[in-house]
C-alpha cells in the first residue's frame, strides 16, 4: 500500500484551491469545529464580546460559527481565494491576509486564538506555535486541532487509488526533525507546552465525515492537499484512471448516496501565562 502522509509543504500548497477545497474537504475539517470552540469557549469562560483570532480560516466555517457564539473574530488566511469565500460565509468578521508565524498583529491582542487543521500543514510547527501563543493575551487560550500520523480512512482510500491505478507518486516532502513534531497525543501535549503554553490537554475526536461522491473527488481533481499534487501531476488519461479506480473503490462506502466515512483527529489546548508580577518587597 502507498501511504499519503500528512502535507508537510506549507501553506502554499494550499494557495488557489479554496474552491474544490469548499467542496471536498472543508466538509471533514468542519467535523472538529464545535468541539474546538467548545473546549475554547469553557476555558475562556464564554465568547460574548471577545476577541478570536481564527488563524488559518479557510472558508470561514469556524470563523461563522465563533461569530454566531458572540464573538469578536478575526480569521486570517494566506489565500485570497480562501478570504473571499470566508467573506461569503462569516460577513460580520473582520478578515485579513496573513499566517502564522508572522501573524498581522501586536502581542496580546486576542482573548482566544484557534486554529482548525492548520499546524500540520506549515512548514515550522514549532514557529507556528510560539506565533500563536504570542498574540494572545495572559491567561488566554490556544487551541489547535491536527490530523495524527495513523493512517486514517481517507488517507487508505486515496493510497488504494494511486496503487489501484497505477499512477506514479512524486516524493514527499519532510520537515527537519527539530521543527516537526510527533502527530499523536503526546507529540501535540509536548508541542504546545514547549510553546510555553499552561495546562496543556489533549484528546482524541472522532466522527462520521459524509459527503457526496463527486464532491469528495473534486479535491483531489482541484489539487487540494497531498492528494491532489498527486493527482494534477499524472496524464490527463491516468487522471481519468484515478478516478475510475476512485469510483469502484468508495462504492462501497456509499450510504443512502453519500460517502461515509470515519475521521479522527486531535485536538490539543493550553493557556498563555500571567506574567510574574514585580517583587514588592523591601
Amino acid at each position: 500500500m502507498t501511504t499519503i502522509g500528512a502535507d508537510k509543504r506549507g501553506p502554499g500548497n494550499w494557495a488557489g484551491v479554496g474552491r474544490p477545497y469548499s467542496q471536498s474537504f472543508a466538509h471533514l475539517c468542519a467535523g472538529a469545529i464545535v468541539p474546538l470552540l467548545d473546549a475554547t469557549e469553557a476555558l475562556v469562560g464564554g465568547f460574548a464580546g471577545r476577541p478570536l483570532a481564527d488563524v488559518g480560516c479557510g472558508t470561514g466555517n469556524l470563523t461563522a460559527l465563533a461569530t454566531s457564539r458572540g464573538a469578536e473574530v478575526t480569521g486570517i488566511d494566506p489565500d485570497v481565494e480562501m478570504l473571499a469565500l470566508a467573506r461569503a460565509a462569516a460577513p460580520q468578521a473582520e478578515l485579513l491576509r496573513g499566517g502564522v508565524p508572522n501573524l498581522p498583529f501586536a502581542p496580546d491582542t486576542f482573548d482566544a486564538v484557534m486554529a482548525n487543521f492548520v499546524v500540520n500543514h506549515v512548514g515550522n510547527p514549532r514557529a507556528a506555535v510560539a506565533d500563536l501563543k504570542r498574540v494572545c493575551r495572559p491567561r488566554g487560550v490556544v487551541a489547535v486541532t491536527i490530523w495524527p500520523s495513523e493512517l486514517s480512512a481517507i488517507n487508505r482510500l486515496w493510497s488504494d487509488v494511486v496503487e489501484a491505478s497505477g499512477a506514479a507518486v512524486p516524493g514527499q516532502q519532510k520537515l527537519p526533525a527539530d521543527m516537526d513534531f510527533d502527530r499523536t497525543e503526546q507529540g501535540l501535549n509536548e508541542l504546545l507546552a514547549g510553546a510555553g503554553l499552561d495546562a496543556v490537554e489533549t484528546k482524541t475526536l472522532a466522527w462520521d465525515f459524509t459527503v457526496d461522491a463527486e464532491d469528495l473527488w473534486a479535491g483531489p481533481a482541484g489539487g487540494v492537499g497531498g492528494i491532489g499534487k498527486i493527482v494534477t501531476s499524472q496524464t490527463p488519461s491516468m487522471q481519468s484512471a484515478m478516478r475510475h479506480e476512485y469510483l469502484r473503490l468508495v462504492s462501497p462506502m456509499l450510504r443512502n448516496g453519500k460517502v461515509v466515512l470515519p475521521a479522527v483527529a486531535l485536538l490539543g489546548i493550553g493557556q498563555t501565562r500571567q506574567p510574574d508580577l514585580p517583587d514588592a518587597s523591601y
